[in-house]
């Protein structure tokens, strides 16, 4: 393997008790220099870097426990190694933290389904910052999945508030960039209620609603109506004030599920109605709550689609027959 591709860090040899190691893959150089300006202030200490062709030339040795990968037009030489890297993260338990566009997120998606990363689209500093702290927080201290629903909710706000701040904290630091302007959210998204899926509330009633016959699923254009309310309101007022991505994302596969239509990872962000990053932080929670479940595209295994699981769909289906047509129609 060229030294110009691959360049291990001496700091990979020392000895146990040192910083969680990280490895560094991006194409863009002044990308890759940030990105280790970055993980070294946040006390990682960096095990390898490279480009994206390293995973495909030999075999990498030490990964470290987190990978930074920036993947923003991906070929097929790149999906290959993001392939292969995903199989290894998943079987190591290493972290993943995955940057991309939102032309490559379909590719980039379909690519990684085994070791549940972090994708990032067009992330500002701040951002990969916060999913920096995420991963030392899942690392230090107790495991995400050994979280309750609830408490795991209350993380995932939490980390969004922090982002918020770290945003705001950039754009007062220096220029605003693109990306830094689509990426600011307002905390005002988060003081939504309680959602009916958080605890053993939903346990408990799920089993008593199996044993009854699941209503129908709504007409779809009963919900399509809805939505177009609901995105009525920004109009008039500041769109952050009504954020409520995980609700605004059920409706959308509940009309496609009625519609018996298939519904992409990209537009299921943009029907969330907040930044791509952030809506995939959503998507990824409600797949663990098992809310939604990941279907791959039988014609290209790169692609994959969003649905809602039997569980959601019922869940669903008998909010709508409670709430009754004639208060639907005027929900907003």
């Amino acid at each position: 393997m060229a030294q110009a591709n691959f360049a291990y860090s001496s700091a990979a040899n020392d000895p146990a008790g040192l910083p969680l190691g990280l490895s560094i893959f991006a194409d863009r150089v002044h990308l890759a220099a940030q990105l280790r300006d970055d993980a070294e202030a946040a006390g990682f200490r960096i095990v390898a870097a490279g480009n994206l062709d390293g995973l495909l030339e030999g075999d990498v040795q030490a990964l470290g426990e987190v990978v930074l990968v920036d993947c923003p037009a991906p070929e097929s030489a790149a999906l290959a190694a993001l392939v292969r890297l995903d199989l290894r993260a998943a079987h190591s338990g290493t972290q993943l933290i995955v940057s991309t566009t939102v032309q490559g997120l379909e590719d980039v998606f379909g690519c990684l389904d085994q070791s549940s990363p972090q994708i990032l689209v067009d992330p500002s500093r701040a951002e990969r910052v916060v999913a920096l702290g995420r991963v030392l927080g899942m690392l230090s201290g107790s495991r995400l999945h050994e979280l309750s629903e609830e408490d795991r909710l209350v993380l995932l706000k939490l980390t969004e508030q922090v982002g918020q701040i770290a945003q705001r904290l950039e754009r007062l630091e220096g220029p605003v960039g693109d990306s830094a302007a689509e990426g600011s959210e307002s905390a005002f998204r988060f003081e939504s209620p309680r959602p009916a899926f958080a605890g053993q509330d939903l346990e408990d009633s799920s089993a008593r609603l199996i044993r009854a016959t699941r209503p129908p699923l709504p007409d779809p254009r009963l919900v399509r109506r809805i939505i177009r309310q609901r995105q009525l309101r920004a109009r008039f007022f500041d769109g952050d004030l009504f954020g409520d991505p995980a609700w605004d994302m059920l409706l959308d596969l509940t009309a496609a599920r009625a519609e018996h239509g298939r519904v992409s990872v990209t537009s299921l962000c943009i029907a969330s109605g907040v930044p791509p990053t952030t809506a995939l932080r959503w998507i990824g929670q409600m797949i663990d709550a098992g809310l939604l479940e990941r279907v791959d595209d039988e014609t290209d295994r790169r692609r994959a689609f969003i649905t809602l699981t039997e569980k959601a769909a019922d869940a669903m289906a008998r909010y709508f027959a409670e709430l009754g047509s004639s208060n639907a129609a005027r929900l907003v």
